[in-house]
C-alpha cells in the first residue's frame, strides 16, 4: 500500500511538472499545433467526409436495386362457390430487381451535384485551413510582439533608474536640484504604469494565443522566435485563381447547371425495367365433388407454386399545371444569381488581392524607416548620456532622448509586427497559404 501512494505521488509529481514547463515552438511549429486542434477544420473535416459518402451513394443511382419481401397471413375461411378456401398461415415470400433505364438526365445530373459538392468541401476545408494559420499568426506574432515591448520598456525603466541614481548622487554632493529629482521619479511611475499595461497585454495575448493552439488556458507559452526578422518582399502578384472563396463561387455556378437538369427532369419521361420472383404457399381449398356413380366425395387441394415476372415501364408527365416549368425558370433564375455573385466576389477578391500587395509594400517601408528612426534615436540616447555625465546637457535633454528612444523602439516592433501580419494576408488574399 505505501508503495502503491508513492508510486502514485511521484505519477502526480511528473505531470505537475510537465503541465507547468513551458511550451517552446516557433511559427511553423504554432502553426501545426493550430491545425491539429482547431474545431472548425475538424468540422470542415467531416463535412468533405460527408460529402464523399453522398458522391457515392449518388452512384448507387445507376445500379440496380435488389430488394426482398417476407409476409405471413393469418384469414378466416372464405366460402367460393360451395367450396372452403383456406388461407390460415399462408406465406409468400419474394425478390424483385429494379433498373432504372432512363430518369430525364436526373441520375447524371445527381452524380454531378455530388462530385460539385465534394469539391466544394474540399475548397471549404482548404479555406478553413488558411483561416486558421491566419490566426495562429496573428496570435503569435502579436505575443511577441508585446513580450518585445515589455522587454523594451524594461530596458526604458532600467534607464530611468540609472539617471534618477546619478541625480542622487549629484543631489546629495550639492550640484544638483529636488526638482529634477521629482521629475524623474514622475517619469518612473509613468513607465511603471506602462509597464503594467504591458504585462497584463501580454498575458491576454498568451491567453489568446493558447486558445488559438487549442491548449490549456494556463499553459506558458516560450516563443523561439525572440526577434522579428524582416527581408525585402519576393516579387508580388494578384492573381486569385488559387482563391478557394474564388473556386467555391465557380462550383455554385456549376452546381445551378445542375439543378436546371434536375429541375427538366421532372417533366421527361422515365424508363424502367424490373424483374421478380414470388413464392406463395400453405393455401388450402376443400370442397365436395362427385364420382361416376353419383357419390358425393371430399377433396382437399394444396397450393404451394412460385411465379415470376419482368416488366418495363415507362411513366410520361401529361399535365401538372405547368409545375414543371415553373421549376425549370426558378432554377434558371439561380443560377444567374450565382454567376451575378461570382462576377461581383470576383472583383472584390481582386480589390482584397491589390490590398494586399499594396500593404506588403508599404509595410516594408515603413520598417526600413522605423529602422532608420531607431538608430539615429540609439545614437542620440548615447550621445545626451555621454554630455550628461559631463554635465554638457540639462536633465530634459536627456529625458527627452529617453522618450525618443522609446517611441523609435515601439515604432519599430510596431513595423515589424505589422509587416509580418501583411506577409500572411497577402498569402491568405491570394490562396497559397498551405
Amino acid at each position: 500500500m505505501k508503495k502503491l501512494f508513492l508510486s502514485s505521488l511521484a505519477a502526480l509529481f511528473c505531470w505537475t511538472a510537465m503541465a507547468q514547463s513551458p511550451l517552446t515552438l516557433d511559427a511553423q511549429a504554432c502553426r501545426e499545433m493550430a491545425l491539429a486542434h482547431n474545431e472548425d477544420l475538424m468540422r470542415a473535416g467531416n463535412e468533405a467526409r460527408k460529402a464523399e459518402l453522398d458522391k457515392q451513394i449518388a452512384f448507387r443511382g445507376y445500379l440496380p436495386k435488389l430488394d426482398g419481401t417476407a409476409t405471413g397471413t393469418y384469414l378466416t375461411d372464405m366460402d367460393l362457390m360451395g367450396m372452403e378456401l383456406q388461407m390460415r398461415g399462408m406465406y409468400m415470400a419474394g425478390i424483385s430487381v429494379v433498373q432504372p433505364l432512363y430518369a430525364g438526365g436526373r441520375i447524371i445530373a445527381g452524380n454531378k451535384l455530388a462530385r460539385i459538392g465534394k469539391e466544394c468541401a474540399d475548397e471549404n476545408l482548404r479555406k478553413t485551413r488558411m483561416q486558421v494559420i491566419a490566426d495562429a499568426d496573428n496570435a503569435y506574432w502579436t505575443y511577441i510582439s508585446v513580450g518585445r515591448k515589455v522587454r523594451m520598456l524594461e530596458s526604458y525603466k532600467t534607464q530611468m533608474d540609472t539617471a534618477f541614481h546619478q541625480v542622487e548622487v549629484a543631489l546629495s554632493a550639492g550640484m544638483g536640484v529636488e526638482n529634477d529629482l521629482l521629475r524623474i521619479r514622475t517619469k518612473q511611475s509613468e513607465i511603471h504604469y506602462q509597464l503594467q499595461k504591458a504585462r497584463n497585454g501580454l498575458d491576454l495575448c498568451r491567453l489568446a494565443l493558447c486558445n488559438v493552439l487549442g491548449q490549456p488556458l494556463d499553459t506558458e507559452i516560450t516563443p523561439a522566435d525572440t526577434v522579428i526578422s524582416v527581408s525585402a518582399p519576393a516579387q508580388m502578384d494578384e492573381n486569385i485563381s488559387a482563391r478557394p472563396e474564388l473556386a467555391l463561387l465557380q462550383k455554385q455556378v456549376e452546381a445551378g447547371e445542375q439543378q436546371v437538369k434536375m429541375a427538366r427532369a421532372d417533366v421527361l419521361p422515365q424508363i424502367g425495367l424490373s424483374a421478380g420472383y414470388l413464392y406463395y404457399g400453405n393455401i388450402k381449398l376443400k370442397g365436395t365433388t362427385y364420382d361416376n356413380a353419383g357419390n358425393a366425395v371430399p377433396f382437399t387441394q394444396k397450393f404451394d407454386d412460385g411465379l415470376g415476372l419482368v416488366m418495363a415501364s415507362v411513366s410520361i408527365p401529361l399535365f401538372h399545371w405547368g409545375e414543371g416549368l415553373k421549376k425549370v425558370k426558378k432554377a434558371r433564375l439561380d443560377l444567374e444569381s450565382a454567376r451575378l455573385d461570382l462576377q461581383k466576389n470576383q472583383r472584390l477578391l481582386s480589390i482584397e488581392a491589390r490590398q494586399a500587395v499594396q500593404n506588403v509594400t508599404d509595410g516594408y517601408r515603413m520598417v526600413e524607416t522605423a529602422q532608420l528612426g531607431c538608430a539615429q534615436a540609439d545614437e542620440n540616447l548615447r550621445v545626451m548620456q555621454n554630455r550628461y555625465r559631463n554635465a554638457l546637457c540639462t536633465l530634459t535633454d536627456l529625458l527627452d532622448a529617453q522618450s525618443q528612444w522609446q517611441q523609435a523602439q515601439s515604432n519599430l516592433i510596431e513595423a515589424q509586427t505589422q509587416y509580418k501580419l501583411y506577409e500572411t494576408e497577402y498569402l491568405r488574399a491570394t490562396g497559397r497559404l498551405e
